[in-house]
Order: structure tokens, then sequence, then C-alpha cells
């Protein structure tokens, strides 16, 4: 947590989005925007299906970067509270793997942070995904193809 602006987290369990909405509310905000990434049901080429992703992180440097990307919202952005979580460990098809929350006093900073937020989380932070499919192959997705 970043001087009690921002809930910072990587779990294990389920990210309880209800929670997350309401733990980043404010009196001064006018809006609060919120990302959920989710694992999408993705079919390969060749036929397999996608079943789920698992997320690995080095979770100290993690932390780290997210407070670091905390900070430089608040630098350039109202903020008057935030939330980013990252699940680490498998999350099914459906079930989401990372939430950003930001309330600031209008909209559209609301949305420009929270997309900054998202963009920059998944081009900086230490967490890498892969991909496991049904006939029980896993593929690494590469950095650059995080976007």
């Amino acid at each position: 947590m970043m001087d009690g602006l921002f809930h910072i987290a990587i779990v294990a369990d389920a990210i309880d989005v209800a929670v997350s909405i309401k733990r980043t509310d404010h009196p001064d905000a006018g809006a609060v925007n919120v990302f959920v990434g989710t694992t999408r049901a993705e079919t390969h080429a060749d036929g397999r299906r996608l079943i789920r992703l698992d997320y690995e992180a080095y979770e100290a440097l993690a932390i780290k970067q997210m407070n670091d990307l905390a900070s430089r919202a608040t630098e350039r952005w109202p903020i008057a509270r935030g939330t980013i979580i990252h699940r680490i460990g498998p999350v099914k098809v459906g079930e989401p793997s990372v939430l950003i929350a930001v309330a600031t006093p209008h909209r559209r900073d609301a949305f420009d942070a929270c997309q900054w937020l998202i963009d920059t989380l998944k081009a900086e932070v230490a967490i890498w995904k892969q991909e496991i499919w049904t006939d029980g192959t896993a593929t690494w997705v590469h950095p650059d193809a995080r976007v």
C-alpha cells in the first residue's frame, strides 16, 4: 500500500470485484473507473482450447513496481484512491486475473489513469503468464504480446 491512497496486492485467491470497488470509493471522487481483466476462452488454430492461465511473479519486485506505478499515476492525475490487484497461480476461463480501480473527481481522469495503469502494469511489472491448453501443453506468453 502507498500512503493509504492505493491498495496494492498480489493474491493467490479469487479477486473480489465488489469489495475492491468499495475499497476504492472516496467521498471526493465523482468517478470510479474499474478495469477487470479476465481469462478469455480461446481456440488455437489447431483446435486446442485454452483451459486456464498460470501466472507467476517475482512478488517483491512486482509489489515495488506496482507501488511505483501508483506513485507515477498520482503525479499525473488527481487520484483520491486506487486499487491494483493481480492474481498468481491458475486462473480459469472467465475468472479475473487483474483489477485496476481508480477514483478521481472527474470521469476523464479516472478513465485515463485506469487505462495508463493497466497498460503500464502489463508492460513493466514482473508478472508472467503461461497458457494451459486442453491437450496438456503450455505456452509462455511473450511480454511484447501482452498489450
